[in-house]
């Protein structure tokens, strides 16, 4: 028996705001994930991006809390260009997202940004710099 890494699971704790979150970034929730306690989005490859309400949890596992502290954790989404990490995060920051780091052409050849969903997971955004001039 071989274990195959399937989905990704993230626990919110509003719905609605965390599934507009994503679907700003292009996840493809259906279209009353926000009043659910649990969504998914079919990614490319066949893998999901699951995401739980913390009542959902604790429907399970009754004595769960959120960790405290900072997150350990963040999804790193690629873009097809430099200019679409700057819109991307422009876009998120300008509707209310916490931007934790602004675009900034990185020292390994891409530009970068990093911004927090909702709960306060990181979400990197990404894209190759273009090749420098010879």
């Amino acid at each position: 028996m071989t274990a195959r890494f399937d989905a990704l699971s993230i626990i919110v704790s509003d719905m609605a705001a965390s599934v507009a979150f994503y679907r700003r970034l292009g996840f493809a929730f259906p279209e009353d994930a926000g009043d659910q306690p649990h969504a998914e989005a079919g990614l490319p490859g066949g893998t999901r991006l699951l995401l739980d309400t913390e009542a959902s949890v604790r429907s399970f596992m009754p004595g769960w809390e959120p960790p405290a502290g900072g997150g350990r954790h963040s999804l790193a989404l690629l873009c097809d260009t430099p200019a679409e990490v700057d819109a991307l995060y422009a876009e998120l920051t300008g509707a209310g997202c916490h931007g934790e780091r602004g675009p900034w052409d990185a020292v390994w050849g891409q530009r970068y940004a990093v911004l927090h969903d909702p709960d306060g997971h990181g979400v990197d955004l990404f894209a190759p710099l273009p090749a420098p001039a010879e």
